[in-house]
């Protein structure tokens, strides 16, 4: 029965010498004479081979075969990263992306990368070593995700050696060596985990999502989007050993700065075209974006038409300017919800001046303007916006949502769950530790009656809370005025403070400029300080990125080249850090 399927097949057999091949179950050759089981296998050609701009190559089920390690296969660290950013993907649409983002723009995305990087989808692919698919028992395109990665390279020998020489035993996956060389990383631009989210990002922004970087950093922190320790969730056929862990186990979450240049540098890999236009109806548009973040520091909505009025003087509203395209060498990829921040405080900036001294006069002079008011209305409660009431308020729902954080983060298990094993040989005694250490923890809970309090994560794109409610913040100000702060010239309205204060605005040259902010903190005014310290907050970035963002809108919007020509004239006379400023 058997003959026509292992014809093709003449070896003797190196037992017994006989040629009578036949075929078991699992598609193995076996001697009938002695039942000798070799590694031989069928020969099957897979018909979901694909074509990705014309240069794909098909599948050889070959690269499927079982290994002798306990069931596992093999398996390259591509594949891994595949599954992650597949795991990553599912999480986001759970949250309310469109499901376009998974199957079309971060799948188009990877098979991008794969190509450019010469991984798959090409018919010269820099691996030596047999490229395997785990192929998913899910239905399109959760299996498509997975089932699309294979080329064609070298076939491993008998003894589980590369025919290269290089060696898989002290790793689960295949080419674990090549990604921890640092030149190999650099020349091949081999994935690592933050380039993960930076691939997530780009789709985002791609998609025009509401989203931000600082959004989705939050979201991996609250383990809503699969990051931290993600490889327990890899197959079991995976086996996850030895220098896979250096790879793929995470125990901290990147920076802001880290996952914004890794985008950075993802988007010149995969030699992206312009992004999407962010127009004036688009989310990450700094009008749009800047109106969430009042409402989130409970400022009030007048101060919104303010910002915009900013935003058109700095000229930071333009298509031009907000679009973000790889292909031009002066494009620049901006920080969206930082600039949105950093708008915020230039406004409050031309408003109250925040020197420590102006905004407290303003703030009694709107307290005295309320009791008038009080008094000719007989009504009871203030309608003037006061910064001394509105730091009273939010500073202390800022200390205890940083305590709230705190206490997060310190009863957070960031150790992993499954077992890391460094080698196969020392699999028995990692286990046994590993029972140790959980019955010293289950018994320690029980003589103390303590049990591991789970913490409820909120998907909400708000951290506070304004309101009457009983769980809230603080009450709310979003309908206070700011009538106080301006006053009628005619038919225009001008700020009352009349002074405008800002550190240096020349720019440093790229190789000598260094962290300006940490030498001039102990001068600013702590008035300034503190909020930037309340957008550093909410956006999980350190201060200096905020003041350094803050810099910036005011370049654009003091700076010569941001000034029409009719106002050139008033702007030559400003020296020195204070300037007149009108609104």
């Amino acid at each position: 029965m058997d003959e026509h399927l292992t014809e093709g097949y003449s070896e003797p057999c190196k037992q017994c010498g006989a040629v009578s091949w036949a075929l078991s179950d699992g598609c193995q050759f076996f001697c009938r004479n002695c039942h000798n089981v070799i590694e031989k296998t069928q020969d099957v050609v897979d018909v979901s081979s694909f074509i990705l701009n014309n240069k794909i190559s098909s599948i050889s089920s070959s690269s499927r075969k079982k290994t002798r390690r306990e069931g596992g296969r093999e398996w390259m660290v591509c594949e891994g990263f595949q599954f992650i950013l597949k795991l990553q993907a599912e999480a986001l649409v759970g949250l309310g992306v469109c499901p376009q983002f998974k199957t079309d723009v971060l799948w188009d995305f990877w098979k991008r990368y794969l190509q450019i990087t010469r991984q798959a989808y090409t018919r010269s692919p820099v691996n030596s070593f047999t490229n395997t698919v785990y192929l998913s028992s899910e239905s399109e395109p959760e299996s498509a995700f997975l089932s699309e990665a294979s080329d064609q390279t070298e076939p491993m020998s008998a003894s589980g050696h590369s025919t290269d020489g290089r060696s898989s035993v002290c790793s689960g996956s295949l080419d674990a060596a090549c990604y921890l060389s640092a030149k190999e990383r650099r020349s091949r631009q081999l994935m690592n985990m933050p380039r993960t989210l930076a691939l997530c990002h780009l789709a985002l922004l791609w998609l025009r999502e509401a989203i931000t970087l600082a959004d989705l950093l939050r979201l991996v922190s609250r383990r809503l989007i699969p990051y931290i320790n993600v490889y327990e969730e890899f197959p079991e056929e995976m086996q996850f050993y030895g220098r896979d862990a250096i790879i793929f186990r995470v125990e901290t979450i990147p920076s802001y700065r880290k996952v914004h240049g890794e985008a950075l540098q993802m988007a010149e890999i995969l030699q992206l075209p312009a992004f999407p236009p962010v127009t004036s109806d688009c989310l990450l548009n700094p009008a749009l974006l800047s109106l969430r973040y009042l409402m989130e520091v409970n400022l009030p909505d007048e101060l919104h038409s303010l910002v915009c009025r900013v935003i058109e003087k700095s000229a930071m509203g333009k298509e031009s300017f907000l679009t973000f395209n790889p292909s031009k060498p002066k494009s620049t990829f901006l920080f969206y919800d930082l600039q949105a921040a950093a708008l915020i405080i230039v406004t409050m900036k031309l408003l109250f001046k925040l020197d420590d001294h102006v905004e407290w006069t303003l703030s009694r002079k709107a307290v005295k303007k309320d009791d008038q008011g009080k008094k000719k209305t007989s009504k009871q409660g203030s309608k003037m916006f006061s910064l001394k009431a509105w730091y009273m308020t939010v500073h202390p729902a800022l200390e205890r949502a940083r305590q709230r954080e705190e206490l997060f983060e310190a009863r957070r298990p960031w150790k992993s769950k499954k077992v890391l094993i460094p080698a196969m040989k020392h699999k028995a005694v990692v286990l046994k530790r590993r029972r140790v250490v959980e019955q010293l923890q289950s018994s320690f809970h029980t003589l103390t009656g303590s049990v591991p309090e789970q913490q409820s994560s909120s998907p909400s794109s708000f951290q506070f809370l304004w309101g009457q409610e009983e769980d809230s913040d603080g009450p709310s100000l979003h309908h206070k005025r700011l009538n106080c702060m301006l006053e009628k010239r005619g038919k225009e309205k001008w700020l009352v403070n009349q002074a405008y204060w800002h550190t240096d605005l020349k720019r440093c040259h790229k190789k000598d400029c260094r962290d300006h902010y940490s030498e001039l903190k102990h001068s600013l005014p702590r008035m300034y300080v503190w909020l930037l310290g309340l957008f550093s907050f909410l956006l999980r970035v350190s201060e200096a990125q905020v003041h350094k963002e803050v810099v910036e809108v005011e370049r654009r919007l003091l700076l010569r080249k941001a000034v029409p020509e009719e106002d050139n004239h008033k702007h030559r006379k400003r020296k020195g850090r204070k300037t007149s400023s009108s609104f």
